[in-house]
């Protein structure tokens, strides 16, 4: 068993899956960017709709370059779901460092199946299956869990693990923590500098989106209204909706593309 264990951990850390998950912090980035540059498309021109990743990636593959480079996401989201599922099994982070706690690998499983998930939807968006239909996925899903037993108690888990989510952005934005598990010793003073305001803009942003996807997800489960939950497009539409709404998008949008810079930066810098 150890010596399969070690066979896995050495599959993990080759420069092929290394150089895997480098290209899935890329594709990570690039829908952010994307997102946000949508965002801002709306919010500064008044132009198109809010999309959310499912929509953003149907827009992105109207023209025949476009799906090439749904492809390559797609390939680099299975990259990333692959990099956190090898450290969800094995059972420490590939960098190296302390074996991680049950719950952390647990939430490292998690977050390989969400980008998993993600990657799923841009083969979907590829094969002409998907159809952006924006937050009316989430009231359908939401709708449905709500009739299960302990339905409620299920979206209000969901919802508060995602506001969790929302606030450890924050928290890493604001205290810089985000820098951890980078090679900044090989960067430039100058460099470090915009990286540390680029990943601390972005972290903040991403925190917001993610805080208010939490916050409509748990009063969707007090007031047993399923079309109380949002999702991407929903939270930048619910900052839309506030007074200078549009001044208030540019910035989050502005913040969801520096946040898909730092990813960008990460997968050049990042220890993996």
């Amino acid at each position: 068993m150890g010596e399969a264990k070690q066979q896995a951990r050495e599959a993990a850390q080759s420069p092929a899956a290394r150089g895997l998950a480098r290209w899935g912090l890329v594709a990570k980035g690039g829908l952010y960017v994307l997102v946000g540059a949508i965002a801002f498309q709306v919010s500064a021109l008044d132009q198109g709709r809010l999309e959310d990743r499912g929509g953003a990636l149907a827009a992105l593959a109207d023209e025949w370059y476009g799906k090439l480079l749904v492809a390559g996401l797609a390939v680099g989201l299975a990259g990333y779901a692959f990099w956190r599922f090898a450290e969800a099994i094995l059972g420490h982070p590939l960098e190296g460092g302390e074996r991680d706690s049950f719950p952390r690998r647990v939430g490292l499983a998690a977050r390989g199946a969400w980008y998993l998930g993600l990657c799923g939807l841009a083969v979907a968006v590829l094969a002409g299956a998907h159809q952006s239909s924006g937050s009316q996925d989430e009231d359908r899903i939401t709708a449905r869990v709500l009739k299960w037993p302990a339905g409620r108690w299920i979206v209000a888990a969901v919802g508060i693990g995602i506001l969790g989510t929302g606030v450890f952005n924050l928290w890493r934005g604001v205290t810089g923590s985000f820098r951890k598990n980078m090679k900044v010793r090989k960067m430039s003073r100058l460099e470090d500098r915009a990286f540390t305001i680029i990943g601390g803009v972005g972290h903040v942003a991403r925190g917001i989106v993610f805080g208010l996807i939490g916050f409509f997800l748990v009063r969707a489960a007090y007031q047993y209204d399923p079309q109380e939950a949002v999702g991407l497009d929903g939270a930048l539409a619910k900052v839309l909706q506030q007074d200078y709404g549009d001044t208030l998008l540019a910035l989050v949008a502005a913040g969801l593309i520096a946040y898909g810079v730092y990813c960008f930066v990460e997968a050049w810098y990042r220890e993996v």
